[in-house]
């Protein structure tokens, strides 16, 4: 079985190139090597490799910049992901998809399930609806994956950001009204292959799930949890977790609006694979010991 992985330099596409070769050989593309941008060179890509499997890791992820920016952010999120699956289709290959809990508007008071209908606050979020439902109605088979508030020990992300700023600040002021499941990039990337390889002895049905880490919690006890658990593994910070000021969403000025809810209900995706999705705080463990292991703690 041969996988074309798209977004090798990302965050989930790092960690797919080490989930991935399990399942067959791996040819992992990049922005250098393709730009998802340019739809011919994605074309002669694809029929130059003539995948079985195409797992899309590449996405246009700045959020903010993403509202004033919106062309880059469809062509990538949207008319890219639309060819993809035009191919997969004519091709009879896999597409495996990610999009994201901000495809929801966050007003409700519940977990959002797969049936629950999308509202997308910005830009972002709109071009990944767009996305996976070019995806779902193309007809191609399929495996999207909604995925919450994803971060890696490589890369920028919410962690990383915390305690780099941990390290000179003595005071921070962290969102408090925006709830969901920090999910970290390798627990996407494991579930992916075993989704993949379930798939492929059709014992999982092709379509939408949603796929994030137990539990819920806020920005601001995530950054609390990560500056607590950086402090007991040594590192010099001048940050403490009491001096993280708890503040609202219209207290932080943001080009694009976020949703206030972003829980993903995973049932659907754990039943499927009998495969209970860990809480976030073991993610969030997992992530730090990695830093203190490559002594970035020191």
């Amino acid at each position: 079985m041969k996988i074309l992985l798209l977004g090798k330099a990302g965050q989930i596409g790092q960690e797919l190139r080490h989930a991935l070769p399990a399942l067959g050989e791996v040819v992992p593309l990049g922005h250098g090597d393709v730009d998802l941008r340019d739809q011919d060179a994605l074309l002669r890509a694809l029929a130059a490799h003539r995948p079985d499997v195409i797992v899309n890791a590449a996405a246009y992820t700045a959020v903010d910049q993403a509202e004033t920016d919106r062309e880059a952010a469809d062509q990538v999120n949207a008319q890219a992901v639309t060819a993809l699956a035009q191919y997969a289709k004519d091709a009879s290959a896999l597409l495996v998809h990610y999009s994201t809990d901000y495809v929801f508007d966050g007003d409700s008071d519940q977990p959002y399930t797969e049936t629950d209908t999308p509202r997308p606050l910005n830009v972002y979020g709109a071009t990944k609806l767009a996305g996976e439902s070019a995806v779902l109605e193309s007809g191609c088979d399929a495996l999207v994956f909604r995925c919450s508030w994803v971060y890696a020990p490589h890369g920028r992300n919410f962690p990383t950001s915390i305690l780099r700023l941990a390290r000179t600040r003595d005071r921070l002021d962290v969102v408090a009204d925006q709830i969901g499941a920090p999910t970290s990039a390798s627990l996407i990337a494991d579930v992916t292959a075993q989704a993949v390889a379930r798939h492929r002895q059709q014992r999982l049905p092709a379509g939408i799930y949603h796929l994030a880490a137990g539990g819920a919690t806020s920005w601001h006890a995530f950054a609390r949890y990560l500056v607590s658990g950086a402090a007991a593994r040594g590192a010099a910070l001048a940050l403490t977790p009491d001096r993280i000021r708890a503040i609202a969403s219209k207290d932080y000025p943001a080009a694009a609006k976020r949703p206030h809810n972003s829980r993903l209900d995973t049932t659907r995706l754990s039943a499927a694979l009998a495969l209970p999705l860990p809480s976030w705080t073991q993610g969030a463990d997992r992530f730090l010991d990695q830093l203190s292991a490559r002594g970035e703690f020191t």
